[in-house]
């Protein structure tokens, strides 16, 4: 029987960069997945699919609002569903392929089937057991379920569901005002369906930056998005065609019933850890069922490694990625980094918003004099072309050593612009350096320098 350096159980985001870096650095491996293809659920019911879907109905939504400004005359386009559904289903498929060609170049060995941990040393799947020196658990996570509420896929659906639904809905209703409710909300209201979105705290999108919540939300709906916010979901009643959500105001314990056609379980994902054996095994978890790892992303077993949504920390593919290549510099003796201060979050509604290091919230929490530079999109002529003015960057800095301590972004293309912040954080850099750095016009990322000059002397454009 063949003993391998490495066997990876799961080919996510985490799973094959662990993989491939591996292999990269000499390791003979293996991946265990018991999906009919690689990429986990980012790649497969994820993060690409309703990014296609984002793609899709945000260039609805320009034909519809902005073509005829531009001279583009003509009738809109029409929804065909099955042929938008097939394009996701496209756009999958070529990303899993991509993987499993990436196996092929760098002789990783994929083993079909679902993995456990019968002894540290060993992972079975199926009948067979094969010997590893190392392991790494990147089985990452499910949807986190809610009392009262019975996921059919149908009617009540995951993001899963949400993704390939036989029609589109006359009324939704998300619960839950996170990244995923709060994408695929705007991707069914921009396709005409009354979307409301039922919250349990007070604010959207929770941990961002208190004015960037704010911001977002009214933006939403401004686009038709309804929110009934500080609202605990009692339980959904579903047929076979429709669903009543019976929800109970915190502030006054009123409650209220709203019609859906469908309805979207958006209230986070928990570690999926089932069926590995870690709890014979000995290994050790925390209160919130994550897998406990040291500054190695070492469990408590030897040579059984844990990463990405299994273990503590943001549920974010890029966090995986990064931890999957640190774990294997590890298994190869060489030094593993992921700096966890600077690990960017990104919502893909339209506008944009991604996040960095701290908020106004954190800051003052923790007693840190800070100082706010911030621009808004309205004053960038790129922008401004393209429909696009709306938001803002601000950029939150240390008052005395000027250092980026924190960027917050809401406008076009602000999932690629948050990575300028993100390289000059990881170097230590200070608002003046990001405001001295000669930055192409007319371009959105010219907002990222006037933010850092407003950190300064004042931005030129406000």
């Amino acid at each position: 029987m063949a003993t391998y350096d490495v066997i990876i159980i799961g080919a996510g985001p985490g799973g094959y960069v662990a993989a491939i870096r591996c292999a990269q650095l000499g390791l003979k491996t293996a991946v265990v997945e018991g999906r009919e293809t690689l990429g986990g659920t980012c790649l497969n019911v994820g993060c690409i699919p309703s990014k296609a879907m984002l793609h899709a109905t945000h260039s609805l939504h320009d034909a519809q609002h902005n073509f005829a400004k531009m001279g583009l005359k003509g009738k809109s386009p029409s929804v065909d569903w099955k042929q938008m559904l097939s394009y996701k289903d496209e756009v999958i498929e070529g990303n899993t392929k991509g993987i499993e060609f990436l196996f092929k170049k760098n002789k990783i060995e994929w083993m079909k089937g679902w993995g456990s941990i019968p002894a540290a040393g060993q992972v079975k799947v199926g009948d067979e057991v094969h010997e590893a020196k190392n392991i790494i658990i990147a089985s990452g996570s499910e949807v986190a379920q809610l009392p009262g509420v019975t996921l059919d896929e149908k009617v009540v659906v995951s993001s899963t569901g949400a993704l390939e639904l036989a029609k589109i809905p006359k009324r939704m209703v998300v619960i839950g005002a996170g990244v995923i409710g709060l994408e695929l909300g705007s991707v069914y209201a921009r396709l005409g369906t009354d979307v409301t979105v039922v919250e349990f705290l007070d604010k959207v999108t929770p941990g961002m930056d208190g004015e960037v919540q704010k911001t977002v939300q009214r933006m939403l709906k401004k686009q038709g998005l309804k929110f009934v916010m500080g609202a605990a979901v009692q339980n959904v009643e579903a047929t076979k065609t429709k669903a009543k959500v019976t929800y109970k105001l915190r502030k006054n314990d009123s409650e209220a019933v709203i019609d859906a056609d469908v309805v979207l379980l958006a209230t986070g994902r928990k570690p999926f850890t089932d069926g590995l054996g870690l709890a014979d095994l000995g290994v050790e978890m925390t209160e919130r069922g994550q897998i406990k790892t040291d500054g190695n992303w070492r469990t408590n077993i030897a040579g059984i490694y844990a990463i990405g949504d299994a273990i503590e920390g943001p549920m974010l593919a890029h966090k995986a990625e990064d931890e999957g290549m640190a774990a294997a510099s590890v298994i190869a003796g060489k030094v593993g980094h992921v700096n966890y201060n600077v690990i960017p979050g990104v919502i893909y509604t339209t506008p944009e918003v991604a996040s960095v290091g701290e908020t106004e919230e954190s800051l003052k929490e923790q007693g840190v004099a800070y100082k706010v530079g911030k621009f808004s999109f309205m004053g960038n002529g790129r922008a401004k072309a393209v429909f696009a003015g709306e938001g803002f960057v601000k950029i939150l800095a240390d008052k005395t050593t000027d250092r980026i301590l924190g960027v917050h972004i809401i406008g076009p293309a602000a999932g690629e612009l948050i990575h300028e912040a993100c390289v000059a954080m990881e170097f230590g850099a200070s608002a003046e350096d990001l405001a001295m750095t000669c930055h192409a016009h007319p371009t959105f990322s010219e907002a990222v320098r006037e933010a850092a000059l407003a950190c300064g002397d004042g931005a030129i454009h406000a």
